[in-house]
């Protein structure tokens, strides 16, 4: 049965109206996004089964260019549309810890930082650089490889936070293996941080790790 013959309130895109967007499943989400079905498919149904093919929602976001176009229905007209609309997403996200206000919700550092590192297929260690009044100056990739003393130069994060006038950091990483449980050298890097920063007056006012759909705040437990 087409979408157009289903009851008003079961179509995506009328649900999403009266209802909110967070009150569809990720199969309506993307139906809508694909707009129409194929031959004996609706929409809806085409999205089960490519959620199926790519195991879920962030299997398919995450397909290479290739996978993404073999998939039934979609194309590199589709794939182009669906980087537009992420890199939407990312910057979204960027403008709401922008420089005009400070940060007042972890929640809105978190979801930041989760777009910014949960898909990076190896460790990227991180920093956003604060003012005195803990406005956002930039966000800045770092480091690259396992987060340890012997690839996160605590010099080379000193001297990015006298160039920026940094006032205040958050620091930030992600785990390739979706885990957010703080390593040894997790631990270790974030004292020596501290430290050194604590030399110039720049306090480290949390450190993140980001995993699938989670993330540990040292803060939150009492580890700075």
């Amino acid at each position: 049965m087409a979408i157009c013959d289903w009851p008003l309130g079961e179509r995506p895109r009328e649900k999403l109206l009266q209802r909110g967007a967070s009150s569809l499943s990720d199969a309506e989400l993307l139906a809508i996004f694909l707009r129409t079905g194929t031959s004996g498919q609706s929409a809806v149904d085409l999205a089960r089964e490519l959620l199926h093919q790519f195991n879920d929602l962030r299997g398919l976001l995450g397909a290479s260019q290739q996978d993404f176009c073999q998939g039934k229905g979609l194309g590199v007209a589709k794939y182009t549309l669906l980087q537009a609309v992420l890199e939407m997403a990312k910057r979204h996200f960027q403008q709401n810890l922008n420089r005009d206000s400070p940060i007042t919700s972890p929640k809105a550092t978190r979801d930041f930082l989760h777009t910014q590192l949960r898909d990076e297929s190896q460790e990227v260690f991180a920093c956003l650089f604060l003012d005195s009044q803990h406005r956002v100056i930039v966000f800045e990739r770092l480091f690259y490889g396992t987060i340890d003393s012997s690839t996160v130069y605590p010099r080379e994060v000193l001297k990015r936070c006298l160039k920026h006038h940094a006032a205040a950091v958050i620091l930030a990483h992600n785990h390739p293996s979706g885990i957010v449980t703080p390593s040894q050298a997790d631990r270790r890097i974030t004292e020596q941080l501290r430290q050194a920063l604590a030399l110039i007056d720049i306090r480290i006012l949390d450190h993140f790790i980001i995993g699938d759909e989670n993330a540990f705040s040292f803060t939150e437990h009492g580890w700075l």
